[in-house]
This record gives C-alpha cells, sequence and structure tokens, in this order.
C-alpha cells in the first residue's frame, strides 16, 4: 500500500482491490463512525453506510456492478415531490385544483384566500417541473455515467466521508491490473486510519476477505484460470 496527501493507494488484481476496500472499512469501524456519539454525527454514519455500500465486494464486476452503482451514487438527490412520493402529473392536477380553488374564493369575494391558492397552485407546478426535470437529468447520467464517464475516467466515489477511485491499470505489471486510492477526507479521521492500517499489517498475517470469491467472476475479471479440483486420494488400488 502507498500512503501520501491523496490519500491510500494498491495495485494488484481484483482480490487487492477488496482487500484494500474491507480494511479501510475496517479501520473506519474502528474509529466509530458507523455509530454516532457526541464525537461524530449521524450524517458521518449515513456516509459510512454509503461507502460500504458501493466499495468493491469479491463476487462483484468493475464494469458492471461497481460501475452501475457509481452512476446510482452520482445521481441528483430526490427533490420535494419526490420525497412526498408524488409524480410530476399528481403535482399538476392539485395544481388545477388550487386554481380552481383560487376562482371561487374570488368570486366569494374573498382575495387574501384566492391569492393563498394561487401560490400554492404555482407551487405545486414549480415542483411538477423540478421532479420531471430531475427524473430527466438522472436518465442522462445513468447513460453517461455508465457508458461514457466510466470509460473516460476512473469508477469514483465522494462523499462526506471518503473519497475513492479505481482505475484499469495500463501496465499490468506484475499482475498489476487495478490502481484503487481511498481518501479519508477528514485529517484527523484520515491519521487514526493510518495509524489502525499500519497495525493490521502487524497484526493480521492474511487478511480473509468478507465474502466468498466468486471464481467465475475472477476468471472474467482477471482473465485467470480458476482453481483445479482437489484430487480425491480417498480411493486406493491394489494388484
Amino acid at each position: 500500500m502507498e500512503e501520501s496527501i491523496s490519500g491510500f493507494k494498491v495495485r494488484g488484481d481484483w482480490g487487492d482491490v477488496v482487500e484494500h476496500g474491507e480494511r479501510i472499512t475496517r479501520a473506519l469501524r474502528d474509529a466509530g463512525v458507523h455509530d454516532p456519539d457526541e464525537e461524530y454525527d449521524a450524517g458521518l454514519a449515513r456516509a459510512f453506510d454509503e461507502w460500504d455500500e458501493w466499495r468493491p465486494k469479491a463476487h462483484e464486476r468493475l464494469e458492471s456492478d461497481v460501475s452501475e452503482k457509481t452512476a446510482d451514487q452520482a445521481s441528483v438527490e430526490e427533490g420535494k415531490g419526490e420525497k412526498a412520493g408524488k409524480k410530476p402529473d399528481e403535482d399538476i392536477k392539485t395544481a388545477g385544483e388550487k386554481l380552481s380553488e383560487s376562482y371561487e374564493h374570488l368570486e366569494a369575494d374573498d382575495p387574501e384566500a384566492a391569492v393563498d391558492d394561487w401560490r400554492e397552485s404555482i407551487d405545486y407546478v414549480a415542483r411538477a417541473a423540478d421532479s420531471a426535470g430531475r427524473k430527466a437529468l438522472r436518465r442522462v447520467e445513468d447513460t453517461v455515467y455508465q457508458n461514457v464517464m466510466t470509460q473516460l475516467a476512473p469508477y469514483y466515489f465522494d462523499n462526506e466521508l471518503v473519497s475513492a477511485n479505481i482505475q484499469q491499470s495500463t501496465r499490468g505489471e506484475n499482475g498489476e491490473r487495478f490502481v484503487f486510492e481511498v481518501n479519508v477526507n477528514d485529517d484527523d479521521l484520515k491519521d487514526e486510519v493510518s495509524d489502525r492500517l499500519a497495525e493490521f499489517d502487524d497484526e493480521i498475517d492474511r487478511w480473509h476477505v468478507e465474502i466468498e470469491k466468486d471464481t467465475d467472476a475472477a476468471e472474467a475479471i482477471e482473465g485467470a484460470e480458476p482453481p483445479p479440483e482437489p484430487e480425491d486420494n480417498s480411493k486406493s488400488t491394489t494388484n
């Protein structure tokens, strides 16, 4: 592992990438960011969960699973209408109803209520436009990120806790198929993670990844042959 001001970097095969992500996650968990208290708030706990979801897993593939997760985490957040569970056409219908009520209040000589309904009608129209625009933008983003951006730039993750990116190495020396760099955005927490990673090197001779590797996925990703089946020596022959 290489450590610099830009983060913690490893070069290697898919197993090295997965292991690096797990070590970073374990170090963050040991620091307590997953459990908000007086030192770390709930926002960092959510950020930790987002990172834990995105980080590469042993059974995943870069160009499908990680690409999809990259597009999902980079997509536009939900607007007010979406958070309320309303579709654009529902808000347009409500806007029309409010506008009709506004005219009724005018006819009843109640201009103040009419203005209130008119303002609500405008708000619903704006919310519908916002929801429709966000939905359309996400469709564009999904296509751009998965089919274009990931061909030009690294597969990346970024939130208030962690910034990370994976690149496919052009060198490919000594099995170095990938470059995976992870940076912890808070300097004090980064120092704590650095100390914990050093302890892992001292304490753990061999790191075991949390999820059993899929040999078919490994073969597809790495171009490697799956391990041979063990020989059955239980049977013996006699002359």
